[in-house]
């Protein structure tokens, strides 16, 4: 038998094959047999929403409680309190939010706070410090793994929309930013220990002012990566200029994701984010943790909240 001859063959052969497992799989109902493999699901991300979604520090504050409420409603994950959005710091209070939660199935990963240690004055610096062990105490108490921190900035520039595209913002005189990242470096520290021994992970953010500068956020934190406690909490909107090359940058650093969406216009500014693209990003990244929800678009809540939640939840499925 010839070379031409026994090519003829196999390749008649399997065609009988594929035709077989196509004929049995049309009369068992089953799918067509193929050489490509089906994608399936190796990863769906828990996904939070953050109170301040229905907030947005308007005079009146949204009850917490209602926001619970809502996520066990809407099939959330988790729920991500903000600080300032609390109706006190009272335990009674801090355990009633944490029954709520466990009732209605629901993690509290990350209690947000503010403070910033971009300032000289060596007692305003201390005075974040405790803040911050204050806030330690009260994640805690709420049985809340994660707390959001913050460089802070130099209050020297208007926060409006040209500040929001380039994040410029000049130290005051006699100073630089060189300061600043001491002052980050060394309070962050004492904070650190402090959560070390509560079993707290800080988690400092993109958040504007110095942090603005990813480069310099990123040294930051390695300065403290020696520290157990030491985290980094990823804003998807919180980026100046382009800002997917900059969260591939932070991506293999991220201990939690707040992921912003817009509806109805941002309130301070608006970006279009292809949460597909930032998916595989944070998939390639390895990435494994929380995305929280940060709706920040003058859309009500109501809607703008479900629809948010439809987009995380098919881009934060990871396939394979």
């Amino acid at each position: 038998m010839s070379d031409a001859d026994i090519q003829h063959q196999n390749s008649r052969r399997n065609w009988l094959k594929k035709s077989s497992l196509l004929g049995s799989a049309l009369l068992t109902g089953h799918p067509a047999l193929t050489e490509t493999k089906a994608k399936k699901v190796v990863r769906r991300l828990p996904i939070s929403v953050s109170s301040f979604c229905y907030w947005h520090f308007k005079e009146v504050k949204y009850p917490i409680e209602k926001v619970i409420e809502d996520a066990g409603r809407l099939g959330f994950d988790g729920v991500e309190i903000l600080h300032k959005q609390m109706t006190d710091e009272s335990v009674s209070y801090q355990n009633k939010l944490k029954r709520m939660a466990f009732d209605n199935g629901l993690a509290l990963p990350l209690l947000s706070i503010h403070q910033s240690f971009v300032n000289p004055d060596d007692e305003k610096r201390k005075a974040d410090v405790e803040h911050t062990k204050r806030c330690i105490d009260m994640a805690v108490q709420m049985g809340i793994p994660c707390v959001r921190m913050n460089t802070g900035s130099w209050g020297t520039a208007v926060r409006n929309t040209e500040y929001f595209k380039t994040g410029a913002e000049t130290p005051i005189k006699g100073y630089t930013n060189e300061d600043a990242i001491k002052w980050c470096i060394d309070e962050m520290h004492e904070c650190l220990k402090y959560a070390e021994k509560a079993g707290v992970v800080l988690a400092i953010e993109n958040h504007w002012g110095l942090s603005s500068d990813i480069d310099i956020l990123i040294r930051i934190y390695k300065e403290l990566s020696g520290s157990p406690s030491m985290g980094m909490n990823v804003d998807t909107g919180n980026f100046v200029g382009e800002p997917y090359a900059q969260l591939e940058k932070l991506a293999p650093y991220a201990t939690i994701v707040q992921a912003k969406t817009y509806y109805g216009g941002g309130e301070n500014y608006d970006k279009d984010l292809d949460y597909t693209r930032i998916g595989k990003i944070l998939q390639k990244a390895n990435y494994n943790g929380y995305i929280s929800l940060e709706m920040e678009g003058k859309e009500d809540a109501k809607t703008a909240v479900p629809k948010s939640l439809e987009v995380l939840r098919k881009a934060f499925t990871f396939m394979a």
